[in-house]
């Protein structure tokens, strides 16, 4: 897994909580991007990759409860509504979406599986990781939490589901890969902004 320079602030008890607003507040642009980024990918894959659209209508299901998660952590940070109205997204935090939106533009869809799903096992780490630091080093509670753990927790369907849509789709491989490696080019850079916001001793 690349070492990722906010999740280990984080798991230190480093990051302050404006740094921690700041990760809510990016999320909050994120997720719904990406669920119509998903949705868009589902519409485009249905009539003839019906398992690339089981897949991407799952994800976008996801996004939603994930949604539902996040306004617990922002509240737990100390993000009040006018400041989430207000606030203005760091293009380095807003490639990835901005990538997956390119993706459901361009890519064939089981291309754009493959990339996600590359992808997944990093972003699962680094939920686990940040849901046990927010416990133990912040003193957050159960909701304040939830947002990462949904992530974290393995998604049996999810596998199944991108297992399907990758033997029925045959993705180009070269293409797959490009598409997988900018995309996790784009989530380092996600985590890169945020480090910088939290000030070095």
């Amino acid at each position: 897994m690349t070492v990722n320079p906010f999740v280990a602030l984080i798991a230190r008890g480093e990051a302050d909580r404006t740094s921690l607003a700041g990760l809510a507040l990016e999320q909050s642009r994120v997720i719904p991007a990406d669920r119509l980024a998903f949705l868009h990918l589902a519409r485009r894959a249905t009539p003839d990759a019906p398992e690339s659209a089981a897949f991407f209508t799952f994800l976008a299901e996801g996004e939603v409860l994930a949604g539902e998660r996040l306004g617990a952590f922002a509240a737990a940070c100390g993000v009040t509504e006018a400041q989430s109205a207000a606030y203005e997204p760091l293009p380095g935090c807003q490639g990835y979406p901005a990538y997956v939106a390119w993706l459901a533009l361009n890519a064939a869809p089981a291309e754009a599986v493959f990339a996600l799903t590359a992808n997944f096992a990093a972003w699962g780490g680094y939920c686990a990781t940040i849901a046990e630091a927010l416990r133990t080093r912040y003193g957050f509670k159960g909701e304040a939490c939830a947002f990462f753990d949904f992530f974290a927790e393995p998604s049996p369907e999810l596998d199944r589901l991108a297992r399907a849509a990758l033997e029925a789709g045959g993705p180009n491989e070269p293409r797959a890969n490009r598409y997988a490696r900018l995309l996790q080019s784009y989530e380092d850079q996600f985590w890169s902004t945020l480090s910088a916001l939290t000030p070095t001793a």
